[in-house]
């Protein structure tokens, strides 16, 4: 009986715990949830009027908040690889751009449901999976990379091949999907936005899971050193390919999503540009915390939109120079380097003067040297 109510009262502690932890992430969606009616009593119209989809700032900025769902779910299968399992892909684009034509070809050209589409995206994403796992147990590093790499170039060069361009646009791209009509984002924009919100936070909370699971804690050691988890006797390859398996089926629903709400899939969203967009918004956010590919996301999505309305063309250099102060002085992100309390700006400015101090005394002898 003393044994009962003790494992009751742990688990009840344990419950307690993870919702005190996901306190601040709660109120986030509560906030999400709610914006869409702040942001229409905001812009002078009832209530009724986000109902109705009716245009307007609030229509506009669910809009924005859709992309920003859609690229923080891609980031987020991203950090899964990289940040947790330390797997480096060049070809997590692959992912995402085959849930992305597949879907919109699904639709489009042979008239499958969506709910038989999802079907078959989550299949692709277990073949795609299966296919980039061919090669872990043979290479890592950087020479899984630049292999991954190559297997998403084949992928980027025959979706835009003469032979499929009746499904696949070639280099146009994919075009005149019509979504559902219960879930077009034209006619039912909020609707739409609740999806994308909820299947943000499902994938959040559920990668949460994935990470303090058994498996997860597996990933985690393979990260820091994988030679001490095969020596412990974990057969590293089913734990990677368990990583990859959740990655690639979270990043093709996410081109699901994307081709639901564009009225055009382009070959980009499958190439090299791409995958290093996932990479930049987990070195933004911060690698391996998860929350940091959320936060990344919107920060990737929010600066290039007001940088690009503000400088046109100019804001691609406005942007860069963000993205590098951002390297130099989070060093581990943004949430990264919250957790560890240190914002490294004096650690950044130090390196930063020693190396300008370097290169002057270099410069100084260069030329004493010269003199003689």
């Amino acid at each position: 009986m003393n044994q009962a109510t003790t494992s009751a009262s742990a688990r009840q502690n344990t419950v307690g715990a993870r919702f005190k932890k996901n306190v601040p992430m709660l109120l986030v969606i509560a906030f999400l949830a709610a914006l869409p009616f702040i942001m229409t009593l905001l812009d002078g119209q009832p209530l009724s009027g986000v109902l109705a989809n009716q245009p307007g700032q609030s229509k506009f900025y669910q809009g924005l908040l859709i992309e920003i769902f859609i690229l923080a779910v891609y980031a987020l299968s991203y950090d899964l690889l990289l940040g947790i399992t330390g797997l480096l892909s060049f070809g997590h684009a692959m992912f995402y751009g085959v849930g992305a034509y597949l879907t919109g070809i699904l639709l489009k050209s042979f008239g499958l449901s969506l709910w038989a589409t999802l079907g078959w995206v989550v299949v692709a994403g277990i073949v795609q999976a299966l296919l980039f796992s061919i090669v872990l147990p043979r290479v890592k590093g950087i020479t899984f990379a630049l292999v991954t790499l190559g297997m998403a170039q084949v992928f980027y060069i025959i979706i835009q091949s003469r032979e499929l361009v009746k499904y696949a646009g070639a280099e146009i791209g994919l075009q005149g999907v019509i979504p559902p009509d219960f879930i077009n984002p034209a006619s039912q924009r909020l609707r739409f936005y609740f999806v994308a919100l909820t299947f943000l936070f499902l994938v959040y909370f559920f990668y949460q899971r994935f990470v303090n699971s058994p498996t997860g804690r597996v990933c985690i050691a393979i990260r820091e050193n994988e030679n001490r988890a095969i020596m412990l006797g974990y057969n590293t390859f089913y734990f990677k390919l368990a990583a990859l398996i959740v990655s690639s089926i979270t990043a093709a629903l996410a081109g699901t999503l994307h081709t639901l709400y564009y009225p055009l899939v382009r070959p980009e969203v499958a190439g090299l540009g791409f995958t290093i967009a996932a990479l930049l918004m987990i070195l933004i956010g911060g690698i391996g915390t998860l929350t940091g590919a959320l936060i990344g996301a919107a920060t990737f999505r929010l600066l290039s939109f007001f940088l690009e309305h503000r400088f046109g063309a100019t804001s691609q250099l406005l942007i860069g120079t963000v993205y590098i102060a951002i390297v130099l002085f989070l060093p581990y992100g943004i949430v990264g380097t919250w957790r560890m309390h240190s914002f490294g700006f004096k650690e950044a400015w130090r390196r930063r003067l020693k190396s300008f101090s370097n290169q002057a005394e270099a410069l100084l002898k260069r030329g004493g040297d010269g003199g003689k």
